[in-house]
C-alpha cells in the first residue's frame, strides 16, 4: 500500500509544503524503514521529471520485502543547495551547501513523524538511507553525521565530485568506530565516462578513507549503467541485499 500526504520542510529559501510518499508492506507487525531522497522519482513514472521512476513499490511487492519506504519530494528550485553539505559552483548549477538543514529535519522531525504514524522498528539497526546522484551524496553525509541514528545506506552514483576533498574529509571524521555503518555504493560505467576525472578522483579519495577506517562497504561498477532512474532501479534488489533487507 502507498500513502501520500503533505508536510512542511525547511527549504533553503524558507518553508515549503512537500509531498511525502510512504510504502507500507502487507502483513502485521513492525518493519524497518528506508528513507529515500528525491521522493518525486521513487514510485510513480507520472511524477518523475523525466518520465521514469524507481518504481520502488512494484519492486518491493515483487520481492516481498517487509520494509517501509518513506520519501519526500526535493526542492525543485534549489535541489543542489538542499542536497549538499558543501558549497560549490559547477556547469550543472551552484550550491550554497545547506544540506545540514535538510538532514537535521529528516533526522529530528521527519523520522519521529514516520515512527509515530506507521508501524516502524525505530531503532538504529532498522533505519536506513537511500539516494542517487545528489541524494547519494546526502546518503553518505547522513551516515557520517548521524551514525547513531542510521545503520546503513545505499548511495548510487553519489555526487562526490562537488567537493572531492570535502567528501573524503567528511568520511575521515565520521564517528564510525562506535557506530559502524553498512554501506553500498555503485556507479555506472557510461555515466563515469561522462563525469570525467573529477568524479574518479572523488571516488578514489572516498574509498581510500573508507579503507583507512576499516569500514566494510560494497562498491559495484555497473557495466553500461547510466545516470538515470531506469538504471538505478535495476540495482534495487542488489542494494537491498547488501543492506541486509532482502530476506
Amino acid at each position: 500500500m502507498i500513502i501520500q500526504f503533505v508536510t512542511t520542510v525547511p527549504a533553503p529559501k524558507g518553508e515549503q509544503e512537500r509531498t511525502v510518499t510512504v510504502y507500507l508492506p502487507d502483513g502485521e507487525g513492525r518493519f524497518p524503514v528506508l528513507y529515500q531522497f528525491d521522493g518525486q522519482t521513487a514510485f510513480f513514472d507520472d511524477r518523475a521529471p523525466y518520465g521514469d521512476s524507481w518504481r520502488m513499490g512494484e519492486t518491493l511487492e515483487r520481492l516481498r520485502v517487509p520494509l517501509i519506504v518513506a520519501a519526500v519530494d526535493c526542492d525543485k528550485e534549489d535541489r543542489l543547495t538542499e542536497y549538499s553539505p558543501f558549497s560549490f559552483t559547477s556547469p550543472f548549477g551552484s550550491s550554497e551547501g545547506k544540506g545540514s538543514l535538510y538532514m537535521d529535519w529528516l533526522t529530528h522531525v521527519f523520522k519521529p513523524m514516520i515512527d509515530s504514524r506507521f508501524p516502524t522498528l525505530p531503532e538504529r539497526e532498522h533505519t536506513f538511507l537511500l539516494g542517487s546522484s545528489m541524494g547519494g551524496l546526502m546518503t553518505a553525509y547522513g551516515l557520517c553525521r548521524f551514525p547513531e541514528v542510521f545503520a546503513g545506506g545505499a548511495a548510487l552514483s553519489p555526487s562526490f565530485w562537488v567537493d572531492p576533498e570535502g567528501c573524503a574529509e567528511m568520511i575521515a571524521e565520521a564517528n564510525w568506530k562506535k557506530f559502524p555503518p553498512t554501506l553500498y555504493l555503485d556507479y555506472g560505467s557510461e555515466e563515469l565516462k561522462g563525469h570525467g576525472a573529477r568524479q574518479r578522483q572523488a571516488l578514489t579519495a572516498c574509498f581510500r578513507e573508507l579503507l583507512a577506517k576499516d569500514v566494510p562497504f560494497t562498491f559495484r561498477l555497473i557495466e553500461g549503467g547510466t545516470h538515470s532512474e531506469r538504471s538505478w532501479r535495476e540495482q534495487v534488489p542488489v542494494l537491498l541485499g547488501a543492506l541486509g533487507l532482502l530476506k
